[in-house]
């Protein structure tokens, strides 16, 4: 495989597209200027589980402006309704709360919204069930776990193992419902074309142009190229638009309703709560065996989660478990239940993340119970080869990055029993945990490069950027791969009508658009060599490396937190964090930097905020909106920094690159815990870390 001579590729070039994000120029999905379009207000289900008996939708039909209302009665039917998620309007059962059971359309928002009152639905309530819990009878073993791998790992004999260890550890995690939030809501605008050869036009705030399509066609009957999805500028996603969603499909059926007018869909920041997925709840037990001298002898992580009873979803909590110690003896399994609650699905660090959580503060319980500090304990547990595979690493360099980190963030200071240093009325404390994210790279890419004339290229991608910097870092991949400066590259990304790109999602998008974009760089060198005439283009696939499958292909850091609790109220503050990675190269340092500051704001947010309340008795999340489902803040946010190592791995790609979307918010969460515990001597195992959660304790301590 060509190495890429990068001179573009490193340099903190500033963001191709931020000029016009911050005039207000760049147009998402919601945004685009269509003539006389109607809008959308879904009608959502008030029940958990049942089925609609009776709807009237007269007076909402009759209101001036409304231009149609669906429901089940009279939508368009689907060619397809094997995803239950998607067969929206197809029948009358109710699955979950705020399952969709109508629309109105009209000529605006506030129509649409107002002849939405006026539908009255009634219901046939059917016994549900909502609660997670890892006492239940019927959990079950799914066949795998998302993206594919086995739902369990045995290896050795961890219950002898266990029984014979000189220090063990044996306790409970549980983290809540969590919520993507991403600033841009969900949005689709669908034009049904009955006389065009498109005859879906769809613009979504979607992850992936190419998969919505793939998704979409055959529900509507279609051929893939009878759809076209259009998606340039995305305000965030984080894994809940990485996959065709309900409204996508909502909003093709209200467009096939009035042919030839543009449909509008925004949802609201209720609505996506129950229709835009979540990380699933989880039961999660650590069992860790050790010798005296911390040296791990067993690992045992049992995970149970919650799914939709109408689609599976089984988030990989485990897994991470399963390569990231030194232990003979290691067992991981994951138990689903099957309840009425609307699908899980990807957030970011879908797995690691819940799941390096509760491993990392076990770890910490484990360093106690053994005397040691930490981070020697991680040192002293780490393996020379994968636990798992038996491969050589690509590039492991996890103990760097905590010996870094260390001398980095005062590692030093962390001196005298949990609960013993205080700075006026304040309990201070530091914690650690390490992080891990595995290299992901998806086949399916293809780019075309095409020779413009006068030194200009373009190249087109159907890939997706979602505030992570993709305009600009392609460009950048693109310039080095063609001997050229960035300004003399022309990108086009967030269409179908481009070359098929794989979803952006699992750190894989760069890495995978990458080094496709490079391959149809050499093939267009092969083709038309270094002359070429205006208007020649090349196409190509995303290559196979030649060493796939040889090494395991991880990356990997090292979180430090400071907390800072109040003595008398528990308040809880967390003035420093610092994260010191090895990712691989580093394509563009500034966008780098945003990622992985971002991911760790997620992840304090989920140490001390993020928490979705379901309502058994009515399958509800009550605390729907940023009023009460509460995320970090700038005040809650001080001193966070990031850094990374200097470093390439020419076994992952041809940019020598990891991927960086993911890990920031791994190992952050169990960070802030492992340093309250150190400030207060107080173990919360339950996120997040709340003030009720430390005040039994604290009055202990006075």
């Amino acid at each position: 495989m060509t190495t890429l001579r990068p001179r573009a590729v490193g340099t903190p070039m500033a963001r191709l597209d931020g000029p016009a994000k911050v005039t207000g120029t760049a147009r998402y999905a919601f945004e685009q200027p269509l003539e006389n379009p109607l809008y959308v207000h879904p009608l959502q289900a008030s029940i958990a589980r049942g089925r609609v008996t009776a709807v009237d939708t007269e007076r909402a039909a009759d209101c001036p402006g409304v231009a149609c209302v669906l429901t089940h009665h009279d939508a368009p039917r689907l060619a397809d309704t094997g995803d239950a998620e998607l067969a929206v309007l197809q029948s009358g059962r109710v699955a979950f709360r705020g399952q969709f059971v109508g629309a109105v359309v009209a000529k605006t928002p506030e129509t649409a919204r107002y002849a939405a009152s006026m539908v009255r639905i009634s219901y046939e309530r059917e016994e549900h069930d909502t609660e997670l819990r890892a006492d239940r009878d019927d959990l079950y073993a799914p066949d795998a776990v998302n993206p594919g791998f086995a739902t369990d790992s045995d290896q050795g004999d961890v219950d002898g193992a266990m029984a014979e260890a000189s220090v063990t550890v044996d306790v409970t995690f549980t983290t809540p419902m969590e919520f993507n939030n991403p600033m841009e809501p969900h949005s689709t605008v669908a034009v049904w074309q009955p006389q065009s050869e498109v005859r879906l036009l769809l613009y979504a705030s979607t992850q992936s142009a190419h998969g919505v399509r793939r998704a979409l066609a055959p529900l509507f009957g279609l051929e893939p190229e009878q759809v076209r999805v259009v998606s340039p500028h995305v305000g965030g996603g984080f894994g809940a638009k990485g996959m065709p969603r309900a409204q996508d499909v909502l909003a093709a059926l209200c467009a096939k309703a009035v042919p030839g007018r543009p449909v509008k869909l925004a949802l609201t920041r209720q609505q996506m709560f129950s229709l835009t997925g979540h990380r699933t709840p989880t039961v999660q037990r650590l069992r860790l065996g050790s010798d005296a001298d911390g040296r791990l002898t067993a690992i045992e992580h049992e995970a149970v989660e919650h799914t939709s009873r109408i689609k599976e979803f089984a988030e990989q909590t485990a897994t991470g478990t399963r390569m990231m110690y030194a232990a003979p003896n290691r067992r991981t399994s994951h138990r689903l239940a099957a309840l009425d609650v609307p699908v899980p699905s990807w957030m970011r660090a879908p797995g690691e993340c819940p799941g390096i959580f509760a491993l990392e503060c076990a770890m910490d319980e484990l360093a106690v119970a053994c005397g040691l500090d930490p981070i020697e304990l991680r040192v002293r547990n780490e393996p020379a080869e994968d636990p798992e595979t038996g491969r050589p690493w690509s590039g492991r360099r996890l103990v760097e990055c905590l010996r870094e980190g260390a001398r980095r963030f005062g590692w030093e200071q962390r001196t005298g029993a949990p609960g013993s240093r205080r700075e006026g009325g304040e309990l201070v404390g530091l914690g650690v945990a390490s992080s891990t994210y595995p290299y992901y790279a998806i086949p399916g890419s293809e780019a075309l490069v095409r020779y413009d004339g006068d030194g200009r290229w373009s190249v087109r991608i159907g890939a997706a950027d979602l505030g992570t910097g993709t305009w600009t870092t392609l460009t950048q991949i693109a310039a080095d791969a063609l001997e050229c400066a960035p300004e003399e590259v022309t990108l086009l990304i967030g269409d179908s009508a481009l070359p098929p790109a794989t979803v952006a999602g699992g750190s894989a998008g760069l890495a995978s658009w990458g080094s496709t974009v490079v391959a149809a760089v050499e093939a267009f060198r092969e083709e038309h060599g270094r002359e070429p005439e205006p208007g020649a283009r090349s196409r190509s696939g995303t290559p196979k490396h030649p060493e796939a499958g040889t090494y395991s292909l991880h990356s990997f850091g090292a979180q430090f937190a400071e907390v800072r609790v109040d003595a008398d109220t528990g308040e809880i503050r967390v003035p420093r964090m610092l994260g010191v990675f090895s990712a691989g190269r580093i394509v563009n340092p500034r966008t780098a930097r945003s990622q992985f500051l971002g991911g760790m704001t997620m992840g304090l947010s989920m140490a001390l905020h993020e928490h979705g309340v379901l309502d058994p008795r009515t399958g509800h999340v009550v605390n729907h909106d940023f009023a009460d489902y509460h995320i970090a803040s700038h005040a809650d946010v001080c001193d966070v920094e990031a850094v990374w190592l200097d470093e390439e791995d020419p076994n992952a790609n041809v940019m020598g690159a990891r991927g960086i979307g993911e890990i920031g918010i791994v190992g952050a969460p169990a960070a802030v815990l492992n340093a309250a515990f150190d400030a207060t001597g107080i173990r919360v195992r339950d996120l997040p870390i709340t003030q009720d959660k430390l005040l039994a304790g604290l009055d202990a301590l006075r």
